[in-house]
């Protein structure tokens, strides 16, 4: 019997046109009148997540920034925060303005980056999430506690990268893709597979009991720790790979087949 479930947004809660369907919906409130804690993990910020979450009628605890923050819907307390170190933060923005990349940080939920750009703007549009212009970064944003920051680039670009970040910043970081094209980087502890570990004993259940869905690459850890995991049909290759099961693609309503087989079980 599985207690937990826990749902990334997009491209796997979320269809193309950035919606919960009215199926998935009551698939999601039949899962919690079976008495499953139904929750969000995310990559985005708190407040992008838990707009969707209450449109959902969730109100518990969501995984947001990766894993760095968990974070009540009722009483907006915080049960789990990991931010990126400081050292990070500063060898990350010296490396970003000496290459000449984007950057982006997170401060108070707000959404902050040196200089605009189109990178900036799509993201923002993308998000649905108002940004902030801080030239004086190190004095302004370094400082400042940041749970995730994120680069944007070509995929092929940030493939190579992604090594050389990973010496330059040490073990005190996590480095993931949630898209292709955003390269993202927490605190090492800020993954969702260490967040879905925390909430299952938050609501006092084993990690065999709990299950994860999701989509892409910053999906894996908590496809790994959960007891069933479960990728979309529209998932990377790599996680299909690791996963106990495909369901439907997003575009079909694989998160409600997946509660469907697994929780309600009213199909085959």
């Amino acid at each position: 019997m599985y207690k937990l479930i826990a749902i990334d947004i997009d491209d796997t809660l979320i269809n193309d046109d950035k919606e919960v369907t009215p199926a998935t919906q009551t698939a999601l409130e039949q899962a919690v009148a079976a008495g499953v804690v139904v929750t969000l993990a995310t990559g985005r910020a708190y407040a992008s997540a838990q707009a969707i979450a209450r449109q959902t009628g969730l109100n518990v605890p969501i995984i947001t920034y990766q894993g760095a923050l968990v974070k009540n819907l009722m009483d907006e307390k915080v049960l789990y925060e990991r931010y990126v170190p400081q050292d990070a933060v500063r060898k990350l923005f010296q490396y970003c303005v000496e290459h000449d990349l984007h950057l982006q940080t997170y401060i108070d939920d707000k959404l902050y980056a040196r200089e605009e750009n189109q990178k900036l703007i799509e993201y923002s549009q993308l998000n649905r999430t108002q940004y902030f212009i801080e030239p004086d970064w190190e004095n302004k944003l370094v400082p400042q506690k940041t749970p995730k920051m994120l680069i944007i680039d070509d995929p092929a670009y940030l493939d190579e990268l992604s090594p050389i970040l990973r010496e330059l910043l040490g073990n005190s970081v996590h480095i993931t893709k949630s898209k292709p094209h955003f390269l993202e980087i927490m605190h090492s502890e800020g993954t969702k597979g260490i967040a879905l570990e925390f909430l299952a004993g938050h609501f006092g259940c084993e990690l065999s009991e709990t299950i994860a869905v999701g989509d892409s690459w910053n999906d894996h850890e908590m496809l790994e720790a959960a007891g069933l995991g479960v990728a979309m049909a529209n998932a990377i290759p790599a996680l299909k790979e690791i996963a106990d099961f495909v369901t439907l693609s997003n575009n079909e309503d694989g998160v409600k087949y997946a509660i469907d087989k697994f929780i309600l079980k009213t199909v085959e």
